[in-house]
């Protein structure tokens, strides 16, 4: 089995590290992951540039692009053969509810759409590394199952880990995504030569985080696993949008 693994926070970030060491004995695993911090790309695609793989000493492919260069190019001929799964992470900090719109985490596994088997994103919701055994442990045990799973294609499991140690996890839940609000307005900061810029604020407090979503099961001590489609078709707003239509065709 083929396994290619990539992420957003970097050639050389903790979590990738950990992840690739808890599947090397598992499967033929190719790291392939951005130079340098991508987080916050979603599914950008570099469309401006020639992009240079790199192959480092230990052996990961360094790419001067984002998540999803990386994935785009090991699936679609990079590679001698074409991976069977693509997984990502283990990002240092939380995706949960809105911030898969935005995560080069999940946008990583997204691109692994094209591919017959479900891709996984995973993250650990703090910025410290304390806890990455955790997660790694997860990861280990969720690919493990994964040919038991029947999912359609282009389907993506995102996965977050609470920053617990292993023993205090209470389980796994199947979550849905919960609801951020609006972000803290934009920070507005002028340069010594008077330029003004702004810094993109902290993501929105948590609006829904019921029972059932991906907030309230890290909150309580519970692996959130959450199955995400690529379909964003309302399909409710179809049947909405008939008459509508019909009405301007009168």
């Amino acid at each position: 089995m083929r396994i290619l693994i990539s992420n957003d926070d970097g050639v050389a970030a903790p979590g990738l590290a950990a992840l690739h060491a808890a599947l090397a004995d598992y499967a033929n695993c190719t790291v392939i992951a951005p130079d340098g911090d991508r987080s916050g790309a979603s599914s950008a695609l570099t469309l401006d540039r020639p992009l240079h793989p790199c192959t480092l000493a230990n052996g990961y492919i360094s790419l001067n692009g984002t998540p999803t260069d990386c994935v785009h190019l090991g699936i679609n001929g990079l590679l001698p053969d074409v991976p069977d799964l693509v997984v990502s992470g283990i990002n240092m900090g939380a995706n949960l509810g809105d911030d898969v719109l935005y995560s080069g985490t999940v946008g990583a596994a997204l691109e692994g759409r094209f591919l017959a088997r479900p891709a996984f994103a995973f993250s650990l919701v703090s910025r410290s590394a304390e806890n990455l055994a955790t997660a790694s442990h997860f990861a280990r045990k969720l690919i493990e199952a994964h040919e038991q799973l029947d999912l359609p294609p282009r389907t993506v499991l995102n996965v977050n880990v609470p920053n617990l140690p292993l023993d205090h996890i209470r389980g796994v839940q199947l979550t849905r995504l919960g609801h951020r609000a609006r972000a803290a307005a934009p920070v507005r900061d002028v340069n010594p030569r008077g330029k003004a810029g702004y810094w993109i604020a902290a993501a929105g407090d948590v609006e829904d985080g019921a029972e059932g979503t991906d907030f309230h099961a890290v909150m309580q001590g519970y692996v959130s696993v959450t199955p995400l489609q690529l379909d964003r078709t309302y399909q409710d707003g179809l049947n909405r949008l008939k008459p509508w239509l019909e009405g301007l065709m009168t």
